[in-house]
């Protein structure tokens, strides 16, 4: 097994540990009754590089495309949205976030400014 193909599997089992940490702590949240999902920082998805797109139903939004992003920085963000479930419809957002954000589609991520930001 090269060096890299190590790198490579211990980027992904940080990213999986993260991805982990981040659904812990949303389900701890929901059992303890505290308002709103606990999320990551917004700087994990501020750090890739979306492409502007519009749409007839919704409007202006973002996709980042995975070949288009630095790797590990990618699947770091699509791990949090694909563990917490997020799809257009249940989008991620946390407290002061000026997007949502969810997944449709492989390899890619999509984000919406909400309303009022």
């Amino acid at each position: 097994m090269s060096e890299e193909q190590v790198l490579e599997i211990l980027v992904d089992y940080a990213n999986a540990q993260e991805a982990a940490a981040v659904n812990l702590k949303r389900q701890i949240a929901e059992i303890e009754g505290v308002k709103g999902v606990v999320a990551v920082k917004e700087e994990t998805f501020n750090i890739l590089k979306f492409d502007k797109q519009q749409g007839a139903r919704i409007g202006e939004y973002g996709v980042a495309y995975k070949a288009k992003n630095i790797p590990d920085k990618f699947q770091q963000a699509y791990n949090i949205l694909r563990k917490n479930n997020a799809v257009i419809g249940d989008r991620y957002r946390g407290e002061g976030y000026a997007y949502s954000y969810w997944l449709y589609g492989e390899n890619k991520i999509y984000k919406q400014k909400l309303k009022g930001k």
